[in-house]
């Protein structure tokens, strides 16, 4: 039986690779927007909700992509076939809230995506601040923002190499702490289980979490699905 390492190949891609990264942006809209991967559905909650339109969320992933890439925070798996089966996708800017609606047209409804992002966001940055007694600056933080699986086969596996690729050299370049927002109960598990990063507590003990049920636009979303996102760290 095959190997993880036998089926595919892993490797973090760079600004010439632009026929990778547009793979790679296609992955990523298909797993948000939604795509059935050996017989189980693979959708990100809030995206769904918004029902966004794939064509349009794909330009979205490789405009990030495009802008992140130099960075050599963008991993992905190939196929024998050099098809990108997975991909893990961060920068280590420093976050920041945006405070205002960047989209329009078709993709309006990311507006809402963003305003879930910043308020999170927001909470973190003033909690981490004062809890280190500093900004946060460029290259502190690595922030881990797309995370998409296609893989047949496994699936697991290939989130796990994907972690390793990066986490490792963030290790290596003296990144303080792996940031991330876990948007659904799966995501959490995986973020969990293979990159070792937990729910995020703050001064007050309690966990960052903008809940979908308190979102105009997002209280359709079922419990049993998702409860909201949250924000998730792991330091070194």
């Amino acid at each position: 039986m095959n190997t993880t390492v036998e089926l595919y190949t892993f490797e973090i891609i760079t600004e010439e690779q632009t026929n990778l990264i547009q793979k790679a942006a296609e992955c990523l809209a298909r797993t948000f927007v939604g795509v059935d991967v050996a017989g189980k559905w693979v959708q990100e909650p809030m995206v769904g909700q918004l029902n966004l339109n794939y064509e349009e969320f794909s330009e979205f992933t490789k405009d990030y992509l495009h802008s992140i890439v130099g960075q050599g925070y963008c991993a992905v798996a190939l196929d024998e076939n050099n098809n990108v089966v997975g991909v893990l996708a961060g920068d280590t800017n420093a976050p920041e809230v945006i405070g205002e609606d960047l989209f329009s047209g078709p993709l309006a409804d990311m507006n809402v995506i963003m305003r879930v992002l910043d308020d999170v966001t927001g909470r973190f940055i003033a909690d981490y601040e004062e809890r280190k007694g500093k900004k946060v600056q460029d290259g502190q933080l690595l922030h881990l923002f797309m995370l998409g699986v296609i893989a047949e086969h496994n699936r697991q596996e290939v989130v796990q190499q994907l972690g390793e690729k990066l986490l490792m050299k963030a290790a290596l370049q003296g990144i303080e702490a792996v940031v991330g927002e876990a948007t659904n109960p799966k995501s959490m598990r995986l973020l969990e289980k293979f990159y070792d990063m937990k729910k995020y507590e703050n001064l007050d003990g309690n966990y960052i979490c903008h809940k979908y049920q308190n979102n105009e636009r997002l209280k359709g979303i079922p419990l049993s699905i998702a409860a909201g996102t949250y924000i998730v760290v792991r330091e070194f």
